[in-house]
């Protein structure tokens, strides 16, 4: 049998000017990618900089992580928009992903949507295809991100892009492999430790274990850590610590096509 083994990410790159949002430099530590704000919903120049030099010399993989231009909701409501306009958005935020790894000698490895607008193209096959058609025309060799199980799996693997599944430590999950709403009580997993063991579950699995118990069988690449959440640090430490205990392997991924 072939070893498991897989990807821890986190979101990060989301601090503004003098105001601080997680903690990137600890996360930086324990996980193997990070998707890095672009500015829209989160982020300046000097945070991406800052952000994406530490993940360099880590040697953690880098991504782009596009949202809705949203600073004040941080790209968490949904907006109604052409989709050409919002194929623009993507292109400019992965553009300036590019443009800062190019000046710091970092190499752009993924994208992944943010929130709200990952969000709705979990649930909407034809957006998820526009916003990927429009990052791999800004980004031709990116690998996807894509929220396991979902309509944006379907929309990579339409696109034959590469892709990489992704499950999540800290949210619960509804029946159709989409994420419990925030405002819902049990929608975010603040104990580090339950995080830890249920993701151990789901990748010995491969599968999605839903808040009703349901199983949904899918390949797991990539485990995300949410970096806003306060316990953002003990919980992306606890999933690694308990993946290598159960002799699991904890490496960037690599994608996948077909």
């Amino acid at each position: 049998m072939k070893p498991m083994q897989v990807d821890l990410n986190a979101d990060m790159g989301e601090s503004f000017g003098p105001w601080k949002m997680g903690d990137d430099a600890a996360l930086l530590e324990t996980v193997t990618s990070a998707n890095i704000a672009c500015g829209a919903h989160a982020g300046d120049p000097d945070v991406m900089a800052k952000t994406m030099g530490i993940a360099l010399a880590q040697g953690v993989g880098i991504g782009s992580h596009p949202g809705f231009n949203d600073i004040q909701g941080f790209g968490r409501r949904r907006i109604t928009m052409p989709l050409e306009s919002l194929q623009n958005s993507i292109r400019v935020q992965v553009g300036a992903t590019l443009g800062m790894a190019n000046a710091l000698g970092a190499t752009v490895r993924h994208v992944k949507l943010h929130g709200a607008l990952g969000n709705m193209t979990s649930e909407d096959e034809d957006m998820a295809r526009g916003c990927y058609e429009a990052a791999l025309s800004a980004h031709p060799d990116a690998i996807l991100m894509v929220l396991a199980a979902t309509a944006q799996e379907r929309a990579a693997r339409s696109l034959g892009a590469r892709f990489a599944c992704e499950i999540f430590a800290d949210r619960a999950y509804n029946d159709d492999a989409t994420l419990v709403d925030r405002r819902t009580p049990g929608a975010v997993i603040h104990d580090a430790e339950l995080a830890g063991q249920r993701m151990v579950d789901m990748v010995q699995a491969q599968a999605i274990i839903t808040e009703s118990g349901k199983r949904i069988d899918t390949p797991i690449d990539s485990i995300c850590c949410h970096g806003d959440t306060p316990e953002a640090v003990e919980i992306a430490a606890s999933v690694r610590r308990t993946l290598e205990a159960a002799g699991i392997t904890v490496q960037t991924f690599q994608g996948r096509t077909g």
